[in-house]
């Protein structure tokens, strides 16, 4: 598990997060979470099949990670998905975002093996926890 000075190095230096599983409904959790990320001032791309090509919260949802351009600069994926739903996201994370330097799994979420390959890939792991409960009073995005 990350220590705090992870999460707070996280809150500090990450700009641009996709985010998993975003629901386009206000009263979902992964809605709540995107919009208190953008209200720090990161930017958030929303990852949703089921909802691709239309907008939620100002950003055009993409269907899988592989749709968003490589350049886009995403440093951390936040997932909101079964935790079985996990392996296939991280590998297809490190397979397409190259500036990515988190794997964030929301409260409820956990997978061991993806989070060891992740890791040894060089890359942040947090598994059961949620930005919006870890980032207030921690700097945001410089």
């Amino acid at each position: 598990m990350p220590m705090n000075a992870d999460i707070a190095r996280i809150a500090r230096d990450t700009r641009i997060i996709a985010v998993v599983g975003l629901s386009p409904k206000p009263e979902r959790p992964s809605w709540g979470v995107a919009r208190y990320l953008q209200s720090r001032g990161h930017r958030i791309i929303p990852v949703n099949p089921g909802h691709a090509g239309e907008q939620i919260l100002g950003e055009t949802v993409h269907a899988t990670l592989s749709d968003i351009q490589a350049d886009a600069g995403v440093q951390m994926i936040d997932i909101f998905r079964r935790s079985d739903a996990v392996p296939a996201i991280v590998d297809e994370a490190l397979r397409v975002l190259p500036d990515l330097e988190t794997v964030w799994m929301q409260i409820g979420v956990m997978h061991p093996d993806a989070a060891a390959r992740a890791q040894a890939a060089g890359k942040t792991v947090v598994q059961n926890r949620c930005p919006k409960i870890d980032f207030p009073g921690l700097p945001g995005p410089v």
